[in-house]
């Protein structure tokens, strides 16, 4: 059954949910944008009007998530049409997901404690009858907030909501119905076709008054009204906020050194986190496998949806990069036997992956990494240059990422590449 409304006025401009999961698409998506990104995009960000009316955003998280899309390809062209100034906003909303990518990055610690707390918080749902009511009326949007509920249907059906409705769902979940914030957090990743393990931790954590000790963003009911244009009065939500607190402490790791590309032929392995395959690629890639698995996001149910589109991502990459036969394994294993199978049949004992950032799929890649070093092949997990430009700088606060921004689009600027 449908969470949304019934009135099928509401959703007639399908194309605007159209996040069709391949490179071509979200180049698409940027030149539509395009025109928006300087002012106006300033000016309207902050309104969420509705899922058929998304003209004021970008639209472009899907594909910048999964990397069908490179940040500085879409900062690039942004540039070629406004000055730093005039497309500031959108530029820093580029560099936040970044900036979550080297912070976690560099506190590992925190994707470590939220898959213990979130084991926890499951495992109590399903003895503590009042917590499971309370979280079973939030998930399926019975919770009698109206615009709470509405989210919950379109974040179902759409895979997708707006940021600032983001903040408003993460914000109502964990100070008026107080539930576990890493319920909420995992009931996002589950969800969202753009969600990731950093910005989606992070963002939680920032809500709840965790990410900055002591600060936590408050949903208000003027706020509400104002930027869903009058669509939504949530009515009274909570006013006694308290930042939540947490026992662990969460110590800076320094970043590891990038490994480098081999010098021998060798196979790419395409993942979900990365899709842009090998587009700018020497001659010296010989093969290709993929790798989709969005099941271990979670240890709940992951929605068809979300498994369909990674997949999907992840087989049109390898067919970017002319492999014969687009092959994505699902879990480790498959993997491993993809690759030695096709090490054989090549002649080849180097294995290429994009580095992921912590989470699921890199947590994954370590153990093939060391299941195929037993064996003779070699995974080099190699960092992006966007990300060795960034990362280092996302030690601490948004702050510093932002201070480095005109340094950033200058060393972009002076090593434009093709993708």
């Amino acid at each position: 059954m449908s969470l949304l409304p019934t009135d099928a006025s509401l959703f007639d401009e399908e194309e605007a949910f159209n996040f069709t999961p391949s490179r071509a698409a979200g180049l698409q998506q940027l030149k539509r944008f395009l025109p928006m990104a300087g002012g106006k995009y300033a000016a309207k960000r902050n309104f969420d009007f509705g899922p058929t009316n998304r003209n004021n955003v970008s639209l472009l998280s899907p594909w910048i998530r999964h990397r069908l899309v490179a940040e500085e390809e879409v900062v690039d062209a942004v540039l070629s049409r406004f000055s730093p100034s005039s497309a500031e906003k959108f530029i820093q909303e580029v560099f936040w997901r970044s900036y979550f990518k080297g912070w976690l990055e560099q506190h590992p610690s925190v994707w470590d404690s939220y898959q213990n707390e979130l084991a926890f918080a499951i495992d109590k749902v399903r003895r503590d009858t009042q917590l499971r009511s309370g979280y079973q009326a939030a998930v399926t949007g019975k919770t009698d907030i109206e615009c709470f509920d509405y989210w919950v249907g379109e974040l179902i059906e759409r895979g997708y909501l707006h940021n600032h409705s983001r903040m408003w769902f993460s914000s109502i979940w964990v100070f008026t119905l107080k539930l576990p914030w890493v319920l909420g957090a995992d009931f996002f990743l589950r969800h969202l076709i753009d969600g990731d393990a950093a910005s989606n931790t992070l963002g939680w954590r920032w809500v709840a008054g965790l990410h900055t000790k002591g600060k936590m963003y408050l949903a208000r009911r003027d706020n509400i009204r104002k930027f869903t244009d009058g669509r939504f009065d949530p009515g009274q939500l909570c006013t006694d906020y308290v930042p939540l607190d947490e026992q662990s402490v969460h110590p800076r790791k320094l970043l590891s050194v990038s490994e480098q590309m081999p010098d021998s032929n060798y196979i790419l392995l395409i993942t979900e986190d990365d899709c842009l395959g090998g587009l700018s690629f020497s001659k010296k890639l010989s093969g290709a496998v993929g790798f989709a698995a969005p099941e271990l996001r979670s240890q709940l149910e992951v929605p068809q949806n979300i498994k369909d589109y990674t997949t999907s991502a992840v087989s049109n990459a390898l067919k970017s990069v002319g492999a014969s036969q687009t092959r994505v394994a699902r879990n480790s294993d498959e993997v491993i036997n993809l690759v030695k199978r096709d090490a054989a049949e090549l002649g080849v004992s180097d294995v290429v992956a994009f580095e992921p950032t912590v989470g699921p799929i890199k947590s994954a890649l370590m153990d093939v990494k060391r299941s195929l070093a037993e064996e003779g092949f070699n995974l080099h997990l190699v960092r992006r240059d966007f990300d060795n430009l960034v990362w280092p700088h996302a030690d601490r606060g948004f702050f510093k990422v932002k201070k480095k921004l005109p340094e950033f689009l200058t060393s972009l600027s002076a090593c434009r590449r093709s993708y």
